[in-house]
């Protein structure tokens, strides 16, 4: 009896402490949102008020990286910790074999260990239905949006995978009436409801603002209204960039919102970011790489550096701006650190708990690597080591070297000045990939789409 009074009379007395030993987590990714993007990072055209206050309420770091320059890697390397070079998905080529396997331990998996309820909306990415890459066969107790990312270019689409069934909205592509991001966000804020009494991870894989099918919106920027900027002196296509980005923004909000509302606010860890850089179809007026070169789907900065904005409060100080380079392959270490859970085997990231608090991190990374184009006619790879960055694009080619410390632009290469580093990032290329006959290098994909719009048999869920 006695244990206990000291328990709640430390629970009393420092209630932040106990709030900090298991967390909350959501994470909240856009798919294909710019560096330059967001207000907080410089962007003067967007509205963005509700992520500017996670940053000035939290931190933002200037040098962090997605797991890859496109999606379906990129989520890879977020979920399993394993970089482009050794993950079960290593192109974006959606119906390749880019499915996590049984073997692949995800975030979920390991947070649902240490008794968290994992639930997830929005793109998948890393298996279809009836495939053991799942996400409720890799540790989600639910999961409503899209798994197959052919499927997520359709805003207005005749369904949507509902657990381990379908909500169905027959005709919703001619008729329009649902839009899926109102109705994954409907159910975010379900779960958090639904949760509140357990620890619980939210993955918040939205899809906005990458870009729709053409069948959708000729501008490919498919959005119910382009409000508030209705009435600007801009392209349909700019108008309808920028309300995606201001929309996603306002959901983030409902999410905040409903969190401080159930009395979470100082037990949850909310990051936001995106999953790799900007569409490089994206508006020219924007400047959504916020002066980095490169955009999606190649490995210079503007591919791969993404925002990264992360706030709990009593353990992250407010208004912290970090330059500790962290990457996507981090996240599952960092989160099983605050979960108090055990790092699975042969991960390659590393926890950054200390960066998250605004501290100096302790550890040491050898290197982070990025690739692009198994399966295609031409295959990328990138390392930083240090401040160096080193690019190979194509395998006959010379390797470009930058100093980004001094040259974040990737403007000037100093390759032929610096044939040690050269050398060394060159060995770090050959010895970075995992050989798999799942991705043969330079073989190009010639199979045809497995998804269509067409409506297939699968047993349909109830509204969200």
């Amino acid at each position: 009896m006695r244990r206990i009074h000291i328990f709640l009379l430390l629970f009393a007395l420092c209630p932040k402490l106990f709030a900090s030993l298991k967390p909350n987590i959501i994470f909240i990714m856009a798919d294909d949102l710019g560096y330059g993007d967001l207000g907080c990072y410089g962007q003067e055209f967007i509205q963005t008020p509700n992520i500017n206050s996670l940053a000035s309420e939290g931190i933002h770091f200037t040098q962090a990286y997605a797991g890859s320059s496109v999606c379906a890697p990129s989520r890879c390397v977020l979920m399993t910790g394993r970089h482009n070079g050794r993950g079960a998905a290593r192109d974006n080529i959606p119906h390749y074999p880019t499915y996590l396997q049984e073997e692949d331990i995800t975030i979920a998996e390991v947070l649902k260990g240490a008794g968290y309820r994992c639930g997830g909306i929005g793109k998948w990415s890393l298996g279809d239905p009836g495939t053991v890459g799942r996400p409720t066969n890799q540790g989600f107790d639910d999961w409503f949006g899209y798994l197959n990312q052919d499927h997520a270019h359709y805003y207005y689409t005749n369904y949507l995978n509902d657990g381990e069934g379908r909500y169905e909205m027959p005709g919703n592509m001619e008729t329009k009436e649902h839009y899926s991001h109102h109705l994954m966000t409907e159910r975010a804020l379900e779960f958090i409801e639904e949760s509140k009494a357990v620890p619980f991870f939210l993955y918040a894989a939205y899809t906005l603002p990458h870009f729709s099918s053409k069948s959708e919106d000729e501008t490919l920027f498919a959005i119910p209204s382009d409000k508030p900027y209705s009435d600007r002196p801009w392209t349909q296509s700019e108008k309808n960039y920028a309300a995606m980005i201001t929309g996603l923004d306002r959901d983030v909000g409902r999410i905040v919102e409903l969190v401080e509302k159930l009395g979470l606010k100082e037990k949850t860890l909310i990051i936001f970011t995106s999953d790799n850089g900007h569409f490089g179809k994206a508006p020219k007026k924007f400047e959504s790489s916020g002066g980095l070169r490169g955009a999606k789907s190649n490995l210079y900065e503007g591919g791969l550096r993404v925002p990264f904005i992360a706030r709990w409060p009593g353990v992250i100080p407010a208004g912290q701006k970090n330059e500790e380079v962290i990457a996507f392959q981090d996240m599952l270490p960092t989160f099983a650190e605050l979960a108090g859970a055990r790092v699975p085997d042969e991960v390659d990231g590393i926890s950054v708990v200390e960066a998250l608090k605004a501290q100096p991190l302790g550890k040491v990374r050898d290197y982070l690597y990025w690739d692009y184009g198994h399966c295609r006619s031409r295959y990328d790879q990138a390392v930083r080591f240090g401040d160096w960055k080193g690019l190979r694009l194509g395998q006959d080619s010379d390797l470009e070297l930058y100093d980004l410390r001094s040259d974040v632009a990737e403007e000037r290469n100093v390759a032929k000045s610096h044939p040690d580093v050269v050398a060394k990032i060159e060995k770090i290329m050959r010895d970075a990939v995992t050989p798999s006959d799942r991705y043969p290098i330079g073989e190009i994909y010639k199979g045809k789409p497995l998804w269509s719009p067409a409506p297939l048999h699968s047993p349909a869920k109830s509204s969200p």
